[in-house]
């Protein structure tokens, strides 16, 4: 499960005005009782369904931190199809998530007025799956081996892969979203999220598949990001540093606290998601430390710094992802993450249990 959209969704934003991205952000103050402040409508463009790599959004809103600070957020779900650059392009969404490192990168080559302001996880959740009895204790293994990847992977992070483990392009092999083709051929390596896929197939195959998180092997970047309109940025930063805090809050309570608010409002949005799911999901973010790990260990959930950003643009662009003369900054901000109050404290070992 890839979520990274490829450099062509930044270009086809082009389709769309970016004019209308510059000058039309539609975040609303909302009608509040007599002597009540008025709330700020904030929508907010997931990039998936409902599931628990969302769950600090919607613990945030069941809790009532949007409100109490000001906000009224709507969590508009996402799908397979979902295309968060678009929906901020056209107006239909105030913010939203941006998948990966290469999402925000690709709208900043393309000029699009859209940056992120907060990165939820500090590890990219990707994954490489294989078989437990295929001989594969490392990536290295995977020399020679098949491997399922989607058109987004392979516009994103095969690059890195192929020039790392010295894999080639002969290797690649159509992913679906489906494990069907990994589980009938004992060779084949799967792409997926650690939190997902690695779960959904030892239940379908009694197995435990071999799992090896690329952020682990030095791949670097974000994920589950915020993005915002350089527009909203300009015209309404409170409304950003608000909707920054109280998903920060809402992040340390799912993972560290009570997350059954969270929790229901998952499944009600998501009739296809169950408990079970959830709560796996929630322990391998604690266990790989997605969340509280890297930049959060000091500057609090949802911190970025430049010095990564620069790290993955240095990758990005010496694979010829990107001209190094690209403009990096573009793709983000710290100024909304720097002040947050709290630093969550890991939950066991970040690498352990693999």
């Amino acid at each position: 499960m890839t979520r990274a959209q490829p450099l062509a969704t930044a270009l086809s934003l082009a389709a769309f005005g970016l004019a209308a991205l510059s000058g039309c952000t539609k975040s609303e103050n909302k009608t509040a009782a007599p002597g009540a402040p008025a709330r700020t409508v904030i929508r907010f463009a997931t990039d998936w369904r409902a599931e628990a790599e969302q769950g600090g959004f919607y613990e945030a809103l069941a809790n009532g931190e949007y409100a109490k600070r000001g906000l009224d957020v709507q969590i508009i779900q996402g799908a397979a199809s979902a295309n968060v650059p678009q929906l901020l392009a056209t107006g239909s969404a105030d913010l939203g998530i941006g998948s990966n490192s290469f999402g925000a990168m690709n709208l900043a080559a393309e000029h699009v007025p859209v940056k992120a302001v907060m990165a939820s996880f500090q590890k990219d959740p990707q994954v490489l799956i294989a078989h437990p009895n295929a001989g594969v204790a490392s990536m290295a293994d995977m020399k020679g081996h098949p491997i399922l990847l989607s058109d987004s992977a392979i516009t994103s992070f095969w690059p890195w892969l192929k020039a790392k483990f010295g894999f080639t392009d002969a290797q690649v092999r159509k992913y679906a979203s489906s494990s069907a083709t990994f589980l009938a051929d004992n060779r084949a390596v799967q792409e997926g999220y650690v939190t997902s896929e690695p779960y959904a197939i030892s239940k379908a195959a009694h197995m435990t598949p071999a799992v090896f998180l690329l952020a682990d092997q030095g791949y670097p970047g974000y994920a589950a990001m915020v993005l915002a309109p350089d527009k909203l940025i300009a015209t309404n930063p409170k409304a950003v540093q608000a909707f920054v805090d109280a998903s920060a809050a809402g992040w340390k309570e799912y993972l560290e606290g009570d997350p059954k608010p969270g929790d229901a409002l998952i499944l009600k949005a998501n009739s296809d998601m169950s408990e079970d799911v959830l709560d796996q999901a929630r322990a391998k973010m604690r266990q790989y430390g997605l969340v509280t790990s890297g930049d959060a260990s000091n500057g609090g959930i949802g911190s970025m710094n430049e010095a990564k950003w620069k790290t993955f643009f240095d990758m990005a662009s010496g694979l010829g992802v990107y001209p190094k003369t690209l403009d990096y900054h573009a793709a983000f901000t710290t100024a909304f993450t720097a002040t947050l109050p709290f630093v969550a404290a890991p939950r066991g070992a970040a690498n352990a249990g693999r």
